[in-house]
């Protein structure tokens, strides 16, 4: 089953708990959070205390995806706030096999996020530990970006090393995916879909939703 995750990045922050309790209503499958601190990244966007208060409307999973400097001292309280999986940026952690232990001690899920630039082959040590890998398509720290087309090849690639490690390992693809970018992800090898701006900035977020649900029956 193809998973969507709609990325709270693009709501609208005046009414985060109404688009959540929203996107569960029309058939989402995860929320996604990205949280950036303005070093990792140039932006700033949600702390703990944030997804702690709207954890209370939802029983979706918290997908959250720490942009940030300091990734180990962020797992324990996103965790604590609610979050279900954590997926970490190699680039920001000193002993990044440590940190994927630490994430799954804690009772979450554990995962890798990798860069445009960054090649597959650098996480193939890491996939007897992982439960997730999530793929960016677009550069981190911003939404509403365009979709790299040249990254279907490098999703291709990760499909093929999941496979050959012979682990239920999530592929997860985010940056500009819509009803038809989904399509050529899903082609290439994507489990869920993490989707922002094509959902909460279109007119019908139920019509957004459905769209992407008809894609991922389409295509794999």
């Amino acid at each position: 089953m193809i998973r969507i995750a709609p990325s709270l990045l693009a709501s609208d922050f005046g009414h985060l708990a109404d688009q959540i309790i929203e996107v569960e209503k029309y058939g989402a499958d995860w929320i996604h959070v990205d949280v950036m601190d303005g070093h990792f990244v140039p932006n700033i966007t949600f702390g703990p205390p944030v997804v702690a208060s709207v954890r209370k409307y939802t029983g979706l999973p918290f997908d959250v995806h720490l942009m940030v400097e300091d990734t180990d001292k962020f797992i324990v309280p996103f965790r604590n706030a609610g979050a279900d999986i954590i997926t970490v940026h190699q680039e920001s952690c000193k002993n990044l096999s440590r940190t994927i232990r630490s994430i799954k001690k804690i009772g979450a899920k554990a995962g890798i996020v990798l860069k445009p630039a960054t090649p597959v082959i650098t996480i193939k040590d890491m996939l007897d530990e992982i439960d997730l890998v999530l793929i960016m398509t677009v550069e981190p720290g911003f939404g509403n970006q365009k979709f790299i087309k040249s990254i279907l090849q490098k999703i291709k690639d990760m499909r093929k090393m999941i496979e050959l490690s012979k682990r239920e390992i999530l592929l997860e693809v985010d940056g500009g995916i819509d009803k038809n970018t989904a399509k050529s992800v899903i082609d290439a090898g994507a489990d869920v879909l993490v989707a922002g701006t094509s959902i909460f900035k279109s007119s019908s977020i139920k019509t957004a939703i459905s769209s992407l649900r008809e894609a991922s029956k389409k295509h794999r």
